[in-house]
């Protein structure tokens, strides 16, 4: 049996992290990518925000509560992408 932590870390910086990684990963879609390919980078950055949500929640060590971690960082990295998403089709409409 192992015994608790006193202190144990915070583990809401690991969540905004991930949020972060969305948003710096959807900038650089948008600045560095064709306008035909948005969408399926859209999705690669998305796998990749899914798989360091688990890298961090997985080094946090702590095993209480870690589904609604690892889902937190998923839905607000699917929030900040549907948001840059939503920019990315509201400039191609309008004319340059």
């Amino acid at each position: 049996m192992s015994t608790p932590d006193l202190a144990p870390r915070r583990t809401f910086g690991g969540i905004v992290a991930v949020w972060v990684l969305a948003l710096v990963a959807g900038l650089a879609i948008g600045l560095f990518v064709p306008t035909d390919l948005h969408a399926p980078w859209i999705t690669v950055a998305l796998g990749g925000c899914v798989i360091a949500a688990f890298a961090v929640q997985l080094w946090y060590g702590r095993s209480q509560a870690f589904i609604q971690r690892v889902a937190a960082s998923v839905l607000g990295a699917v929030v900040v992408l549907g948001l840059i998403t939503a920019a990315f089709g509201l400039a191609s409409i309008v004319p340059r």
